[in-house]
C-alpha cells in the first residue's frame, strides 16, 4: 500500500522568474489574483523591476499564488493521470494557507486574502531569520544561552540537522557569528524580512485573528497537517492555530515523522513547486528515521545476545 502526502514551500521560494512555467498556463487564476492584489504578480514574479520581493508584503502573496499555479499543474500532469488521490496534506510556514486551500477548507481568493491579510500584519515588525545547519537544537540553545541570546528564539524545526532561528537583527548577527564558532556547517541569514515564527509576531496576532473570523471554514477533504501541533487541523480550532501560526515555531520534522508513521505502507511525496527544498528536507527525515530504527534494532540484537 502507498500513501500520496502533497507539500508546499512557504515564504524565501520567492526570486526573480519564479512560476515562470505556469502563469501561461493557468490565465484565468493568475487574472483574478492581479485583480485581487491590484498589480501583476507574473511581471512582479518574473521581473521584479523594483525589488519587490525582497519585502514580505510582496512575496508572501507571491509564494502563495505560485504555489497554487505549481499544485494545479502537479495536479493535472501527475495526481489525476495516475489516479492518485492525497491521503494528506501540509505546507511549510506560508504554505500552510495553500495546504488548506487544497484541501477545500476555502478557495482561492479567500486563501489569497488571507495571505494579504497576514503579509499587511508581519511586513513592518522588525527582526530576521537565521538557518543553522550541522548542530542539534541543544548545542544552538546551549551555544545562545552562553552568548546571552534570549530572544532569539526557534521558529522552524526542518530537519535534525538544520534550524532555523528568528529574533531581533542585531541578536540574529550575534548569533551567526556564535554558531559557526559552535561548529555549524552552515549559518545563513534567510531572505526574509521579519523574526516569522516568534514572539516578535504578536503585534500581528490581534488584526489578523480579526481577518480570520470573517471566513466560513469547511471540514477539508484531506487531512492539512498543522504545524502548530503537527497533527491534523480541526475546523474549530482553525482560526486559533493559524493565529499561533504567526508567533510558535513550524514542526516540519515532527509532522513528516508523524505521517511516517501513521499513514500505512509506503509513504511518496509530492513537492508542489519548483526547487524541490521540502523534497530534500524529508529525505533527511527518512534517512534519519531509518538510522534510528536500525540502531534501535541493534541494541535490541545485542540485548538478546547477552
Amino acid at each position: 500500500m502507498t500513501a500520496a502526502v502533497v507539500v508546499f514551500p512557504g515564504q524565501g521560494i520567492q526570486r526573480r522568474g519564479m512560476g515562470a512555467r505556469w502563469f501561461d498556463r493557468f490565465p484565468d487564476l493568475v487574472a483574478r489574483a492581479d485583480e485581487q492584489v491590484g498589480y501583476s504578480l507574473r511581471r512582479l514574479c518574473l521581473d521584479d523591476p523594483h525589488n519587490r520581493l525582497a519585502w514580505g508584503l510582496f512575496a508572501q502573496p507571491a509564494a502563495y499564488v505560485v504555489n497554487a499555479l505549481a499544485y494545479r499543474a502537479l495536479r493535472a500532469d501527475v495526481l489525476e493521470p495516475n489516479r492518485i488521490e492525497p491521503a494528506a496534506v501540509l505546507g511549510h510556514s506560508l504554505g500552510e494557507y495553500n495546504a488548506l486551500e487544497a484541501a477545500g477548507v476555502f478557495d482561492f481568493a479567500t486563501g489569497l486574502r488571507l495571505v494579504l491579510a497576514r503579509a499587511d500584519a508581519t511586513c513592518d515588525l522588525p527582526g530576521r531569520m537565521l538557518a543553522v545547519v550541522g548542530l542539534d537544537r541543544d548545542e544552538i540553545a546551549a551555544a545562545l544561552a552562553r552568548q546571552g541570546l534570549p530572544d532569539v528564539t526557534l521558529a522552524n524545526l526542518n530537519s535534525a540537522a538544520q534550524t532555523v532561528l528568528s529574533g531581533p537583527a542585531p541578536q540574529i548577527a550575534q548569533a551567526q557569528t556564535v554558531l559557526r564558532a559552535a561548529g555549524a556547517r552552515l549559518v545563513t541569514r534567510l531572505r526574509i524580512n521579519g523574526a516569522y515564527h516568534s514572539p516578535l509576531m504578536a503585534p500581528a496576532a490581534r488584526p489578523f485573528a480579526a481577518e480570520l473570523r470573517r471566513i466560513r471554514p469547511r471540514h477539508p477533504r484531506v487531512p492539512v497537517i498543522c504545524n502548530v501541533t503537527a497533527r491534523p487541523h480541526r475546523i474549530e480550532t482553525l482560526g486559533r492555530r493559524l493565529t499561533e501560526h504567526l508567533t510558535h515555531p513550524v514542526l516540519w520534522q515532527p509532522s513528516i515523522e508523524w505521517l511516517l508513521d501513521t499513514l500505512p505502507g509506503r509513504v511518496d511525496f509530492y513537492e508542489a513547486g519548483e526547487d524541490g527544498v521540502l523534497t530534500r528536507l524529508i529525505q533527511h527525515i527518512e534517512n534519519d528515521m531509518r538510522r534510528r530504527d536500525n540502531d534501535t534494532a541493534r541494541v535490541g540484537a545485542t540485548k538478546e545476545d547477552t
